[in-house]
């Protein structure tokens, strides 16, 4: 049984491979499918492991370098081959922005694997970045989004993506499919359902959607957590320094 979450893994990495070979021949939303496919055998892998107990340090390793190929490098090609290819050297460092910052989130990941916080990532995790760039190139990069409007997301998400990556924000990790699961995390789950049912009826469109709100969440958890860290230091400092100055008027009187 230890054999089948590997048999998704690999997979994953021959739809990787295919992704490459499909936009190397110009066949950019082929490449972009092969991407989402590869995102659902990676997830299926994790769901099979658990539910047949064989969960294993070969496994994680084994799933990083898949997914290293097919949300790495399939995803900077498609960059490549589809925009930046007109702008030389510039063009292909930043189509390689997502390549080597989603290395650098998959090490820092399987270093840290021991003893992580399971409810929350660090950073945006490898695969959504991959999603993003394959369901805006299949939906609306100039289809429902002008060039001028395509262009602006394209640097941001060649730019912004990696950088999220690597950052400290904390995202949800998905939820598994169990009462406990569904108890513990009701919001959660009931939120991943509802975004299941509106990528099955808007035809995969929505897929775009999902990912930019889930991309959201992290960055308005961050920022509310500091403003309140913040908000609460003060008045914390506040109220010291008044406490302070009444025992120093009780002393004097």
């Amino acid at each position: 049984m230890g054999f089948i979450p590997s048999l998704f893994t690999v997979l994953n990495l021959f739809c990787g491979f295919m992704s490459i070979i499909s936009a190397e021949s110009g066949n950019i939303s082929q490449a972009c499918l092969f991407i989402l496919y590869a995102g659902l055998f990676d997830m299926f892998d994790g769901v099979v492991a658990r539910f047949t107990g064989t969960s294993s340090k070969f496994g994680v390793e084994l799933d990083s370098l898949a997914d290293m190929v097919s949300f790495g490098v399939a995803p900077s090609f498609i960059l490549y081959k589809s925009f930046f290819y007109l702008q030389d050297g510039f063009g292909i460092a930043l189509s390689a922005l997502i390549m080597i910052f989603g290395a650098l989130r998959l090490a820092r990941f399987n270093a840290n694997l021991i003893g992580f916080d399971k409810n929350y990532f660090s950073g945006v995790p490898v695969p959504i970045p991959a999603v993003t760039v394959s369901s805006f190139f299949l939906f609306y990069y100039n289809k429902n989004f002008s060039p001028q409007v395509s262009e602006v997301f394209v640097y941001a998400i060649a730019i912004g993506l990696p950088l999220l990556m690597v950052s400290t924000f904390k995202y949800d990790t998905t939820p598994k499919v169990s009462k406990r699961e569904l108890k513990e995390h009701p919001v959660k789950s009931i939120i991943v359902v509802l975004s299941v049912i509106l990528i099955a009826v808007t035809r995969g469109e929505g897929l775009f959607a999902f990912c930019l709100f889930y991309i959201s969440t992290g960055i308005f958890r961050s920022t509310k957590n500091f403003i309140r860290k913040n908000f609460q230091g003060k008045k914390a400092g506040e109220e010291a320094g008044e406490s302070e100055e009444n025992l120093k008027f009780k002393s004097s009187n």
